[in-house]
């Protein structure tokens, strides 16, 4: 599983025109699913995003957890983030799961993020058109890729 987790202020996604989910402060976890992950993935990608400190503590130290904020968390899938551009200039997507695979995987994720924070985590919609608006606080950034556990 690959993610690209951001500090944000505020998320939303945003279907056909009409808000389908919104989070004030917490992390957007965008998620790449492939055919290698396991609910090993699924747990040790889940417990690390609910417990990274990167939220300020009463010093400005990032020092705290999503968990310990209070804060919340939306989840949207993309295939995108398993993308080869070895060759040529239109990517490559093999190495993301196909549906029949990515969808349980990404609501086993989903439920095991919400048993984590203690509070159900927000989503996209898979496979959909989906607008996603965020203000990414500070900014904070970080790449996780399960199967590089550095």
């Amino acid at each position: 599983m690959k993610a690209v987790i951001q500090r944000v202020g505020k998320a939303s996604v945003t279907i056909d025109n009409a808000v389908y989910s919104q989070i004030n402060s917490g992390l957007l976890v965008l998620l790449g699913i492939e055919d290698a992950d396991t609910d090993d993935d699924i747990q040790w990608l889940s417990s690390k995003i609910v417990n990274l400190r990167i939220f300020n503590d009463e010093n400005a130290v990032m020092n705290i957890s999503v968990k310990d904020s209070n804060g919340d968390i939306l989840i949207v899938s993309q295939f995108t983030l398993h993308a080869s551009t070895k060759k040529g200039n239109r990517p490559s997507y093999i190495k993301a799961s196909k549906p029949d695979f990515a969808i349980p995987v990404y609501e086993k994720f989903v439920q095991q993020i919400s048993n984590d924070l203690g509070k159900k985590a927000q989503t996209g919609v898979f496979a959909a058109d989906m607008k996603v608006e965020l203000v990414n606080d500070g900014p904070v950034t970080i790449v996780i890729d399960s199967k590089n556990r550095e």
